[in-house]
């Protein structure tokens, strides 16, 4: 069968986002609601989890399909009763009125590590705002994307709207057309590899890319230490460690070091001996890139592809390696991609937050930090020095970092780092970010300050 053109797939988004741009909210939000369903089903979410597992090799069955119900129920949250059609907002005593416009056609570039979540959550959030969108999922996350896609064509069908209001790029999905479609649409949505953010800056239309992981977390003297260790546990083992959110390292402050230590081993967490984090170094790296066989895999299934001989091998959740530096020349400083956790000592609360800013300067600027810490003062003190767009305070990091249940931050599986990241946004991304806001700008009664209101006190202080 021969390729589609990366020109006719952008075509057919146009005319059919033509025909969808006047669908009412009523008709909108109840075909969000169908197209979520189609994914998250029970059996046609295991089923599509069973593929991505077995097709990429990157994390595991049964968390891809947690992720893929919380994430996308929690958008489902996020969505309802929120107007993105015609007018969303009045604001009389300012004589305005905010109307919501499309985009119009949204390019959406998608990982391997989350090849249904994230296409999920960028087509619904794109069809909120009653845009088309064409999906350029990684090689590996291919073929499960291509079912996504044939699920919600047909929840579109049975609607009685055009199929080619979702698409996907043609297969094989190649850097060459991905390229090609960042410079035809009117948005560029991207999660994942760098060098594609990069190159949606890069492209002329606008984009909205979002910073690499690399998550460091900060255990204080104060904290709750058999919490902070079951939830730093629970979060980097998700899904292997396929999040960008998951905890990387942790930097602990001395008084409590040991103790800590001991509750993350508690929890499945084993310390390596500098000999075997010698050899696991050698392992997950080849020729300073991470070995593709190793992320995203089990803390078990690496400690036997690297020789390590524990007892509790099948019960081994995190491998843990103590670290003193941050660079190239310390490669467990950066980003893994598998439930491997780096382990930093401070003297004490104001180190701490010096090594978080050292490890960041290598890896993983803007995006977030963690704090364990019964101190209230502590995560506005983070919050006004480290370059993190978010403090996730007491909690499971990749839990919390893309929106929960718990906390205020929107669903999302695409987090913006700001300009420390790279990025053009600092928030996550969601719904508003796929809208073009009209503002009716009515005159009312004039609001103008004396001279003496606004200059005075200054005036009193230095004089005229």
């Amino acid at each position: 069968m021969p390729q589609t053109t990366v020109e006719t797939v952008v075509a057919q988004a146009r005319a059919a986002q033509v025909q969808f741009e006047t669908a009412s909210q009523e008709v909108v939000d109840e075909l969000i609601v169908g197209l979520a369903w189609a994914v998250i089903e029970p059996e046609t979410n295991r089923s599509l989890a069973e593929q991505a597992v077995l097709e990429t090799g990157l994390g595991n069955v049964e968390d891809k399909i947690i992720k893929n119900h919380r994430k996308t129920l929690g958008l489902l949250r996020d969505l309802k009763n929120t107007p993105s059609c015609g007018i969303i907002r009045e604001l009389p005593e300012q004589g305005l009125v905010e109307i919501a416009r499309p985009v119009g056609v949204v390019g959406a570039v998608t990982p391997s590590t989350n090849p249904i979540a994230t296409p999920l959550n960028k087509t619904l959030n794109a069809l909120k705002g009653r845009n088309a969108i064409i999906l350029a999922p990684s090689p590996k996350g291919e073929a499960v994307c291509q079912r996504v896609v044939d699920l919600l064509q047909n929840v579109l069908r049975r609607s009685g709207l055009p199929e080619n209001l979702i698409q996907k790029l043609s297969t094989p999905v190649s850097k060459e057309a991905t390229h090609e479609l960042m410079q035809l649409v009117d948005l560029i949505v991207v999660t994942g590899s760098q060098n594609n953010v990069r190159a949606s800056y890069r492209s002329g239309t606008p984009a909205i890319g979002v910073g690499a992981g690399n998550v460091s977390t900060l255990i204080d003297e104060t904290a709750d230490l058999v919490s902070a260790a079951k939830k730093i546990t629970a979060s980097k083992s998700f899904d292997n460690a396929t999040s960008c959110s998951s905890e990387n390292s942790v930097v602990i402050v001395d008084e409590v070091y040991e103790k800590a230590v001991a509750a993350l081993e508690k929890e499945g967490g084993t310390m390596l001996s500098a000999e075997e984090s010698q050899n696991l170094q050698n392992a997950l790296w080849i020729q300073g890139r991470l070995n593709q066989d190793l992320i995203a895999k089990s803390a078990a299934e690496i400690a036997k592809a690297t020789g390590l001989q524990r007892p509790e091998i099948n019960k081994l959740k995190l491998l843990m390696v103590e670290e003193s530096g941050t660079g190239r020349e310390h490669p467990f400083s950066g980003e893994k991609l598998c439930p491997v956790l780096t382990v930093y000592r401070a003297a004490n609360f104001e180190d701490a937050c010096r090594q978080i800013e050292a490890i960041y300067e290598f890896q993983g600027k803007g995006h977030s930090v963690g704090l364990h810490s019964q101190d209230e003062t502590r995560p506005l003190k983070i919050g006004l020095k480290l370059p993190a767009c978010r403090v996730i305070v007491n909690q499971a990091h990749c839990f919390a970092t893309g929106g929960s249940f718990d906390n205020g931050l929107p669903f999302s599986l695409s987090m913006g780092c700001g300009t420390w990241g790279g990025n053009s946004i600092s928030e996550n991304l969601n719904y508003r970010h796929y809208l073009n806001i009209v503002r009716i700008v009515r005159p009312i009664p004039p609001v103008e300050p004396s001279l003496e209101e606004i200059f005075g006190e200054y005036w009193t202080k230095y004089g005229r």
